[in-house]
């Protein structure tokens, strides 16, 4: 059985005349992120592998789940790869992860995480909000081999404020 937690990075600042990957969170990001891992805490089970983008929003993002959670160093990666909007090559690089994992935690973008969630899970969402986590199961063994998943947990922060 494979668990894949999809998390789209939080809310970014356009105000900095910066490119895509360097844009920062803004305040409301941070915020929205304690609340979200703050309600995951109850349903995470350590072990899980996380997998970030390098843009600055995603990595960011990331690191208040790593820290918040306790996750090991070795288990945190930044990936060049993960800087897409595309699905495809978002389930390309999730696909091509170790079959050692069980659970693996990604950070990206959209509309790649919102199509990822639609195409895999069993429950459909009009869109993955900023700070938007989806919790999705497979009975597969293999990361190569996902198809349909069972989608068991949708955290949105509007939901939670």
């Amino acid at each position: 059985m494979k668990r894949l937690i999809l998390v789209r990075h939080g809310k970014s600042s356009w105000n900095n005349n910066l490119p895509d990957h360097k844009r920062p969170l803004k305040k409301r990001a941070y915020n929205d992120a304690k609340i979200v891992i703050n309600a995951f805490k109850h349903f995470y089970e350590s072990g899980a592998s996380f997998r970030t983008s390098y843009a600055v929003r995603a990595h960011e993002t990331a690191k208040l789940f790593k820290e918040a959670l306790n996750v090991p160093e070795q288990d945190f990666k930044v990936l060049e790869e993960l800087y897409t909007f595309n699905q495809n090559d978002l389930l390309s690089v999730i696909k091509s992860s170790s079959d050692k994992i069980g659970k693996l935690i990604v950070f990206g973008h959209n509309p790649a995480m919102t199509i990822l969630v639609n195409s895999l899970g069993d429950k459909k969402i009009e869109n993955l909000p900023t700070t938007g986590l989806c919790v999705i199961d497979f009975e597969e063994d293999s990361w190569e081999d996902l198809r349909n998943g069972k989608t068991i947990l949708t955290l949105f922060p509007k939901n939670l404020r």
